[in-house]
């Protein structure tokens, strides 16, 4: 194929155009969608680490907290067990109570705040 064939095929073809300017562009679908979160459940955040401290705070994305209070709690009743027999493991339950209402309350206002970060109101 000569050059001139080849010129003549791409002849048949108009040249791209750029949209007009008072239309935007769009690049896919996404473009022109907000986007939406799930509001965070105070309540089941609560509730989730009444049971298992630390776990509301997991649910509201707040992972290093979480795990800190799980860990904090776990280890003060393992301590508590384990030096009951000493007679000195009562000194860890107070942390261990501590622990367990500090979670639930930080879940709770975590899940507030938030929402009150992504415009939700809880």
């Amino acid at each position: 194929m000569s050059d001139n064939d080849r010129d003549q095929d791409l002849s048949r073809y108009p040249p791209p155009q750029a949209p007009p300017h008072n239309q935007p562009q769009q690049h896919g679908p996404w473009q022109h969608q907000s986007q939406q979160v799930a509001p965070k459940s105070p309540p089941v955040a609560l509730i989730a680490s009444f049971f298992i401290p630390g776990l509301g705070s997991l649910l509201n994305g707040s992972v290093t907290k979480g795990i800190a209070f799980m860990v904090t709690y776990f280890v003060s009743w393992f301590c508590f067990w384990l030096l009951a027999v000493f007679l000195i493991g009562f000194l860890f339950l107070p942390v261990c109570f501590v622990v367990w209402i500090w979670g639930m309350v930080d879940a709770y206002q975590g899940a507030q705040r938030w929402n009150a970060r992504h415009g939700i109101i809880s």
